[in-house]
């Protein structure tokens, strides 16, 4: 299990990552995201959404209702050029932090960020 912090540190780049690969809802975006930790992160939804809701002020993410084929309107949400850009940050951050942490815990480095 993660601590309340790095999930909190890490949602915003998650986010936007499952967003570059393609539009998604709110339970959608929790549901990838228990995939991808193998279960380790369990989002709620008053967690998730107040960041979608600060990503979309940001301009990083946009919104649309959609008719889903159950006959629900749902709240889709996918990534803006400026997002896109914004991966490229936080990428780098990421990577800073891995190698500054990696050399702390003695660590070889071993990461690929091609």
């Amino acid at each position: 299990m993660f601590s309340k912090s790095l999930v909190a540190a890490s949602s915003k780049p998650l986010i936007l990552c499952i967003l570059k690969r393609e539009k998604s809802y709110g339970y959608a975006i929790t549901q990838k995201v228990k995939e991808l930790s193998g279960g380790a992160m369990e989002w709620s939804d008053g967690m998730l959404y107040p960041i979608l809701k600060r990503l979309e002020k940001d301009g990083l993410i946009q919104s649309e209702w959609v008719l889903s084929e159950e006959g629900r309107h749902r709240k889709y949400y996918s990534i803006t050029e400026k997002g896109i850009e914004e991966i490229a940050i936080e990428r780098e951050h990421w990577f800073s932090a891995h190698a500054t942490m990696g050399k702390l815990w003695g660590l070889k480095p071993e990461l690929n960020i091609s």
